[in-house]
């Protein structure tokens, strides 16, 4: 178990550049602008030859208790409560302010363990800065730049020395065992309330804003004797109303946790209908070969009519993904969330399923037995073995000639054939086609002297026939 720092402070002091400057990492969304840090994020700080703590980032604390700000403080808030030890961020080159007035007042009405920290003092007199917040009365205070990370070291060794060798945070673990479980669909479709449910806490905020949720959140957590990572995403919006800068971020992140995640959840909103946003949503899961599992959120607040709109809205619209097995939930109430992780399991099952040569070679020869492959031009392909090629997708190579010629309308045979023949659920099917190589092509047959000469014999004899 690792001792937990907490980094606090207002709005755009460098709270997430110095997360990313400990822990050595980029998963922190950093960008100058205020308020791009909403939830907490956890990361562990490994210093060379010394013991490693964890490190939560949190929003900043803007002195309101409405709204987003005021869910973003509460974030904040807490993270500190659990902490071992709270790093309380100012700005040097603005000196003391009133937010950080009151944000220390309840840091001290806290009782908790604080080392006040003077970040962005590259470029500016030090000492000057330090001198700027000797009114607050806290004895150690240390100047540092998480930007050029210039006294991270320094502040490295002031935090072991104050944490206690044992904490309540579990250390991070790669247990490949762990189903990796990315949320992802549009935004305000109910993807941080749905976490908050599963979890039994309000660990992400969910707020009926828009994109509120900005950066990729993971969390670890276990259910009925099974280990999950889950990864709250960014909503993504389309291409032509993304304008600002730290959006393109978030889908950025977004796409990088669909890429690492092995089942991804898309949260329809059934009120709303299936939009083109969804669809797009959906392809870039498809693109990344992730196994899919459709969520249709907000289901109780339908009446029997438009759930039998709904149901065959999504018949219609889903046909081109209908091996994703479909869940009707509300996250804001629970229903449905065990159907909802049977239909995970399943498609975890399905995408990490190991096969053997014999099997897919033998499935390999009945699919053609059952329907062969059609000639083009007076020739068939010939689709000779096959051979597995990994999981997560499953993935296939086929062996063979004339396999260029082979249609799509069969190579969705083949995938069909294999997913019946498997039982695969709620994950894409890939195949790799390869042609055996031809050793004689490019090669010129270069007679000798004595085929030579038979040629010319060949020919005077057929001259003198005529």
């Amino acid at each position: 178990m690792l001792p937990l720092v907490a980094l606090v402070g207002r709005p755009n002091v460098g709270k997430s550049t110095l997360f990313n400057a400990l822990t050595r990492s980029r998963d922190a969304l950093v960008h100058d602008q205020p308020g791009v840090t909403r939830d907490r994020h956890y990361g562990v700080c490994r210093p060379e030859g010394k013991r490693a703590f964890a490190v939560v980032d949190t929003g900043g604390i803007a002195g309101e208790d409405e709204g987003l700000a005021g869910a973003t403080a509460r974030q904040a808030r807490a993270a500190a409560e659990e902490a071992d030890l709270v790093l309380l961020i100012v700005d040097g080159r603005e000196g003391p302010s009133a937010l950080d007035d009151e944000i220390l007042d309840w840091l001290r009405k806290s009782a908790k363990p604080t080392l006040l920290v003077v970040n962005k003092t590259d470029g500016i007199d030090a000492e000057a800065a330090l001198a700027e917040f000797a009114r607050y009365g806290i004895a150690e205070m240390l100047a540092i730049s998480s930007a050029h990370r210039r006294g991270i070291d320094t502040l490295v060794e002031r935090v072991l020395e104050r944490l206690p060798e044992e904490g309540a945070i579990a250390e991070p673990d790669e247990d490949p065992s762990r189903v990796r479980v990315a949320f992802i669909g549009r935004p305000n479709v109910g993807k941080s309330t749905l976490v908050n449910r599963l979890l039994g806490e309000e660990r992400m905020i969910a707020s009926e804003v828009p994109g509120t949720t900005r950066d990729s959140v993971s969390i670890d957590m276990e259910r009925d004797g099974r280990r999950y990572r889950l990864v709250d995403t960014a909503g993504l919006r389309r291409k032509s109303r993304v304008d600002e800068a730290v959006e393109k971020f978030s889908i950025v992140k977004t796409l990088q946790a669909i890429e690492q995640c092995q089942v991804a959840v898309i949260l329809l909103d059934a009120s709303e209908g299936i939009t083109d946003q969804d669809a797009t949503v959906l392809g870039h899961a498809l693109d990344a070969g992730r196994a899919l599992v459709i969520a249709v959120n907000k289901w109780d607040g339908l009446s029997e009519y438009q759930r039998q709109q709904a149901e065959a809205l999504l018949t219609r619209k889903l046909g081109f993904v209908d091996w994703a097995e479909a869940v009707r939930i509300s996250a804001r109430h629970g229903s449905g969330l065990r159907e909802l992780f049977k239909a995970i399991h399943r498609a975890h099952a399905s995408a990490t399923r190991e096969f053997g040569t014999s099997e897919v070679n033998r499935a390999l020869e009945m699919a053609c037995q059952s329907n062969p492959p059609p000639s083009v031009r007076g020739h068939a392909p010939k689709l000779r073995y096959a051979h597995p090629a990994g999981n997560n997708p499953p993935t296939f190579v086929v062996h063979g000639t004339r396999l260029r010629t082979l249609g799509d309308s069969y190579k969705r045979y083949l995938e069909n054939f294999f997913r019946k023949r498997f039982s695969l659920v709620g994950t894409p099917v890939r195949f790799l086609f390869k042609e055996g190589a031809n050793p004689y092509e490019g090669r010129k047959n270069e007679l000798t002297e004595r085929q030579l000469a038979r040629r010319r014999r060949l020919i005077r004899h057929a001259k003198r026939g005529k």
